[in-house]
């Protein structure tokens, strides 16, 4: 197995090692990191169906991250993914209603996000020490909610690395915020902004594009990195999920070897699915991946008619972490379904910039048959999460009932009946209080602790422990800006 080279899916960027990719974050064209080839699996699925996460992890990993060595590969894999998760099986299946629940809410800040951001910061600290790098790095991110506390959850006082994160107010549920506002680690630093998350992600970029800014960093020893999901450090740890799920079907024998399954995420940034893209390309056995949107339905509209346009209303909904007209990570399936043009991805990234919106080609379209598009509205959201709990008694957060919707749509629509893994990517008392009121009705007399309590009566499930730490965490960060403003608050946080 050679080395795998990762370049700009823009192409200013070729020739990097894995490690010095997820080092960057970010190509410096703007582009994101993508291997040159996708490498098929190495083993047969049968052979790790008994194996444990963290072996499955280290099997899938390798192929692509291949210029850590085992030892480094092992001990990211090992540090990441232990007690921090509440449950042995790190992401388990849970069956109800015709679908599996694949649960990636079982680490420390109960979100997905947790199952990349736990290992990211092993895998950069491991790749700046083989890069020889001694500046401190510094991570930069955008956040809609989730990302944000996990990245921070991940980085806090880990040596000779700092963390910066912007969120919209008014744009997270008073959850997140309390989890973000409330972290600790003195290398960590939160940044409300009066925007969207849009407006946040944009300005983020453009400071990593900025090259006087990236001077003046270098000059004090500082360098940038991204734990969003455009490092292709969050993207591959992600792929590792869907290849257990798969298994652990296998396993309980609920499908027969080869036997292909569909797969439904909710979708904002578009990394999750993406991942579950790369493990079909790499040779898990997946039919369709269903694409789930909220009202913000830019990626079903895209999947719909092949054009993106993001000149349109921004909905603040439910699901905010699904709130999104950008999905960064789409650009990804764009190099791939273009036959990796970068000159033909850079263009139509220059229309979304210039224009805010592109067309795919008939054979790019046709290269995207993998996709299938839905969407959900809120008050269909709503409606799901009481239909599943009346029926099953399984209660459900509101980002994963808008797959559970669009499955239940795409079911009926299609007849199509092979057995489906939801990717179900947060704890419903993350989001209690939409939640709740979909379950019991009118719940605004309960402050937030009373309506999480009456949750875990209804759900007749313990809180998980980032449920309990809120309760009496102590407000840290205070900081607020304009988009504008965020480079000078980057710089006043680093030198102040």
């Amino acid at each position: 197995m050679g080395e795998l080279l990762y370049s700009s899916t823009r192409g200013g960027e070729s020739g990097c090692t894995a490690s010095e990719a997820v080092l960057k974050g970010l190509a410096k064209d703007g582009g994101l990191f993508m291997p040159e080839r996708i490498p098929r699996f190495d083993f047969a699925l049968p052979e790790l169906k008994d194996a444990s996460y963290q072996e499955v992890a280290y099997r899938v990993m390798r192929l692509l991250l291949t210029d850590y060595s085992e030892e480094e590969l092992r001990a990211c894999i090992e540090g990441a993914y232990d007690e921090k998760f509440d449950t042995p099986e790190i992401a388990p299946l849970t069956f109800a209603d015709d679908a599996y629940y694949l649960e990636l809410f079982h680490g420390k800040t109960i979100a997905f996000k947790d199952m990349a951001l736990s290992i990211l910061p092993y895998l950069m600290t491991t790749a700046a020490k083989k890069n020889g790098v001694t500046n401190k790095i510094e991570i930069l991110t955008a956040t809609s909610g989730d990302t944000g506390k996990a990245a921070m959850a991940g980085f806090a006082d880990v040596p000779g690395t700092g963390i910066v994160v912007f969120y919209p107010k008014g744009g997270v549920s008073r959850f997140q915020e309390l989890q973000m506002i409330t972290q600790k680690g003195d290398n960590t630093a939160v940044v409300s902004i009066e925007g969207n998350f849009d407006d946040a992600q944009t300005a983020v970029k453009q400071i990593f594009g900025d090259r006087a800014f990236e001077a003046e960093l270098a000059a004090k020893k500082v360098q940038l990195s991204s734990a969003n999901s455009i490092n292709i450090g969050r993207l591959v740890p992600q792929i590792v999920y869907y290849v257990h799920a798969y298994l652990e079907l296998l396993k309980e024998e609920k499908i027969t070897e080869g036997e292909k399954i569909n797969v439904c995420v909710p979708t904002g940034n578009f990394g999750n699915i993406l991942a579950a893209y790369f493990a079909k390309r790499m040779g898990l056995p997946i039919d369709k991946l269903i694409c789930a949107s909220n009202d913000n339905k830019v990626l079903f509209d895209f999947f719909e008619t092949g054009v993106y346009d993001k000149n349109r209303d921004f909905i603040l909904t439910t699901s905010p972490s699904m709130d999104i007209l950008v999905s960064s990570n789409l650009e990804r399936l764009l190099y791939l379904s273009a036959g990796c043009d970068a000159a033909k991805t850079k263009a139509l990234m220059e229309a979304l910039q210039s224009g805010g919106k592109y067309a795919l080609s008939a054979e790019m379209r046709a290269a995207m048959a993998d996709f299938a598009g839905g969407f959900a509205t809120q008050e269909e959201v709503a409606e799901r999460i009481r239909s599943l709990y009346e029926k099953t008694g399984y209660v459900i957060d509101t980002h994963t009932a808008v797959a559970s919707k669009v499955y239940e749509d795409y079911r009926k629509t299609s007849g199509d009946t092979k057995p489906t893994v939801i990717a179900s990517t947060a704890s419903p008392f993350k989001f209690s209080r939409a939640v709740m009121e979909a379950i019991a009705g009118d719940v605004s007399a309960l402050d937030d602790f009373a309506v999480l309590d009456e949750l875990r009566k209804k759900a007749g499930i313990p809180f998980p422990p980032a449920v309990e730490e809120i309760r009496n965490a102590e407000v840290r960060h205070t900081r607020s800006c304009k988009p504008e403003e965020m480079k000078e608050q980057v710089r006043e946080i680093l030198f102040s």
